[in-house]
This record gives structure tokens, C-alpha cells and sequence, in this order.
């Protein structure tokens, strides 16, 4: 039964399938693909241990051992703060730029400072796990020779085993670097 109004990824009646979202505003961080089942699935998982933390913390707390509960209470927001960083992990563009962003370091580079923004085949990590597969991966070219880790991956939390997805995501990319290096 369809509902009489606009969700927010897509128009009513509009295909269900995964395409990326168009933004009007070009000045603001955007995402241009949706996180992939990967990482939500290990988001969940981390805000469902916080969740049994915090309720831990609150058995500590009735127990009457105050300082325990604190502990519990400070390890379940370190865990919900990492759920939040690993949901926001990815590569973000903007008129001003492409954001590389992991989970402890992010690296912007202006659209000035970009010679080439294209995809190779190359080995690349398969989950951020130090093991290597061979893969694609959409790589950022600085003017200067600096190197940057990959923008994407096809093996990556976003990308495994959703090849149409990580094609659609890296010829967004590519389009808007194509789009403002000109300016």
C-alpha cells in the first residue's frame, strides 16, 4: 500500500532501488552514496553493547556502588561516540573540496589541489582489516605527488558485495570533481 507522501531519499512512486541522493545545496558536506550494510550493521551492534552497559550501570547504581555506575556509564559513551564516528566514515565532497574521513583522521583536500580523481584496480583492504584483496578502489591524485589513502573501495563497509553501488559512488565523485576543478 503505497503512503501519500514524500520519504526522505526519494520522491513517491519513485524506483526502490539504490540510487545515490541529489542535493541542491552544493556548499554543505554531503555524502554522495548511503552508508553500506556493513557499517550499520556494526553501528548497531556497538550502540546494543552500550545499551547493555548502561544497563549494567544502572543494576551497579541500585546496588549502591556509585563509582561503578560512573564507570559503566563513561564506557557506554565512549562506545555510542564510536558507533556515531563509524557511521560518519566515508568520503564526503563539497564545492569546496573532497573529505576523506576515517575514524581517527580525516584529510580534506580543495578542489584546487586535486590533478585527477579516478578508479584503478589495485589490492585494498578488505573491512579495514589488514588483509588485502584485489579490488578497485576510487584514488584521489594531489597536486604535489601527496599520497591519500583511497577515497573508496569495493571491499570496503559501504561497498562489499554491492559492486553497482560503489560504480554509482565513484562516478559521483568523479562528476563532481569533474564539475569544480574547472571553476
Amino acid at each position: 500500500m503505497p503512503l501519500p507522501f514524500l520519504t526522505a531519499d526519494r520522491a513517491f512512486d519513485a524506483s526502490a532501488e539504490d540510487i545515490a541522493l541529489p542535493f541542491d545545496d552544493h556548499d554543505s558536506w554531503r555524502r554522495p552514496y548511503r552508508p553500506g550494510p556493513w557499517r550499520v550493521a556494526a553501528a548497531a551492534g556497538l550502540l546494543l553493547l552500550a545499551s547493555f552497559v548502561l544497563l549494567a550501570g544502572m543494576i551497579i547504581a541500585f546496588a549502591g556502588a556509585v563509582p561503578g555506575s560512573a564507570v559503566c556509564l563513561g564506557l557506554a559513551l565512549v562506545i555510542i561516540l564510536c558507533a556515531l564516528r563509524l557511521l560518519r566514515v566515508g568520503t564526503w565532497v563539497s564545492r569546496h573540496g573532497v573529505r576523506r574521513v576515517g575514524f581517527f583522521t580525516s584529510v580534506t583536500v580543495p578542489w584546487d589541489g586535486v590533478t585527477a580523481i579516478r578508479t584503478v584496480q589495485q589490492p585494498v583492504k578488505w573491512l579495514g582489516f589488514p588483509r588485502t584483496v584485489q579490488g578497485q578502489a576510487l584514488i584521489l591524485v594531489r597536486q604535489g605527488g601527496e599520497p591519500v589513502p583511497p577515497l573508496l573501495t569495493d571491499s570496503n563497509a559501504d561497498f562489499l558485495t554491492r559492486s553497482e553501488a560503489f560504480d554509482r559512488a565513484a562516478d559521483t565523485v568523479e562528476a563532481w570533481g569533474d564539475e569544480y576543478r574547472r571553476v
